[in-house]
């Protein structure tokens, strides 16, 4: 039977009583979709599935993204390889894929090989963040919206020697408005939506507003309560709603960390909510 293994009060559950190697049934998907929205974070410890046994999982709740910086690759599954952390926006509180069009519903991250000390992943929970602003506060970024620019992180890539093309970059996904305050199309509730990888201004406010608060906003999320932090290991997945979170890959170790992701679509009509 199934089991959620809260691992803090807001954010984060640890799942039993599933083999991920094997195809499930639709009461199991459904089970395991009610506790995602309810934790957020879901962990599963000694799941040694191969790539597509990962793929098979992660279309049990939607269609899959293509990696956006993957040209050579048809394969849905993003590969994190590395021996160092590669400076190109992971390192910093984030949602994925702000700038696409759609951002992505959910990722599913499992460990592969894992440095001896270090690497570990920390998730943030906005709906709280949102919800612990004042009612004031809440009022103004209910009308605000925000632009996210890939550009901002792809910018501190290229100065550490990355080779990305700017221009490229930039003329396939340009700059996008959101809302600060997205409601969740599934549970209803207000998350903030805004992060220092991509977010760059807030829609409507002077230069010397943006500087006051956007940098408040981002550094609200940032608050420990609102946090969990999961020490890997080889076999652990991690399943997040993209949506009302932000993770954040610390940037600690020297030796070799692999890392498989799937990033499952979230529907058009939910592009803005």
């Amino acid at each position: 039977m199934i089991e959620f293994h809260p691992v803090t009060m807001h954010i984060g559950a640890e799942v039993t009583g599933v083999d991920l190697r094997k195809p499930l049934s639709q009461e199991e998907v459904a089970t395991l979709r009610a506790g995602w929205l309810r934790h957020l974070v879901l962990f599963f410890r000694d799941q040694h599935i191969d790539d597509e046994q990962h793929l098979q999982f992660a279309l049990n709740f939607g269609t899959l993204n293509h990696p956006a910086f993957k040209k050579d690759s048809t394969s849905p599954i993003h590969v994190l390889d590395q021996t160092s952390p590669k400076g190109e926006g992971g390192d910093e509180w984030h949602s994925d894929n702000t700038f696409e069009p759609t951002p992505p519903m959910g990722s599913l991250l499992r460990c592969v090989q894992l440095p001896s000390v270090g690497g570990d992943t920390c998730w943030a929970n906005t709906y709280l963040a949102y919800e612990t602003l004042s009612p004031s506060l809440q009022r103004l970024c209910d009308e605000l919206t925000a632009v996210h620019d890939i550009t901002m992180s792809m910018k501190k890539a290229i100065a550490k020697g990355h080779p990305f093309d700017l221009a490229e970059i930039q003329a396939k996904w340009p700059p996008v408005e959101r809302p600060v305050v997205r409601v969740h199309p599934e549970t209803g509730r207000k998350a903030l939506f805004v992060n220092r990888a991509s977010t760059t201004r807030l829609v409507g406010l002077t230069d010397r507003e943006n500087e006051a608060l956007l940098p408040l906003l981002i550094d609200h999320i940032r608050s420990p309560e609102y946090q969990l932090r999961l020490r890997w290991r080889p076999g652990t997945l991690a399943f997040w709603d993209n949506r009302p979170t932000q993770h954040y890959a610390v940037a600690d170790y020297t030796e070799r960390r692999r890392m498989h992701r799937v990033t499952i679509n979230a529907f058009p009509e939910h592009a803005d909510k």
